[in-house]
């Protein structure tokens, strides 16, 4: 099984840019979609960004424009980049896959956007 960690989180002002990256411990050629869910406290983990193997690419409404998911199969690693953040970013970020043994997370990375 493919292990997943993240890193890049941290505190950053309103309008600032973050880069998260999910490195696996093996191969992500054959995992299908990747996503990136994000939970803040009290509140349920939300889908953020998926990305196929093709590269296509899904957003939550609200980061759309913001968010930009992409993957680097060479590098088994698939990045979050967030531009123009706000304060309601906030949350843990978790990297995930789901195989038909169930899902896969990351330990997660916290993001903090100040006002």
């Amino acid at each position: 099984q493919v292990q997943l960690v993240e890193s890049g989180g941290g505190l950053v002002q309103a309008g600032g840019s973050l880069r998260l990256s999910c490195a696996a411990s093996g191969s992500i050629f054959t995992i299908n979609v990747m996503d990136w869910y994000r939970q803040a406290p009290g509140k349920q983990r939300d889908l953020v960004a998926s990305i196929t193997s093709a590269g296509k690419t899904n957003y939550l409404d609200s980061v759309k424009g913001r968010y930009t998911i992409s993957r680097d199969n060479a590098k088994n690693t698939v990045y979050l980049q967030m531009d123009n953040l706000k304060p309601e970013d906030t949350a843990v970020y978790y990297c995930s896959y789901q195989t038909r043994a169930g899902a896969t997370w990351g330990q997660g990375t916290q993001v903090t956007v100040s006002s």
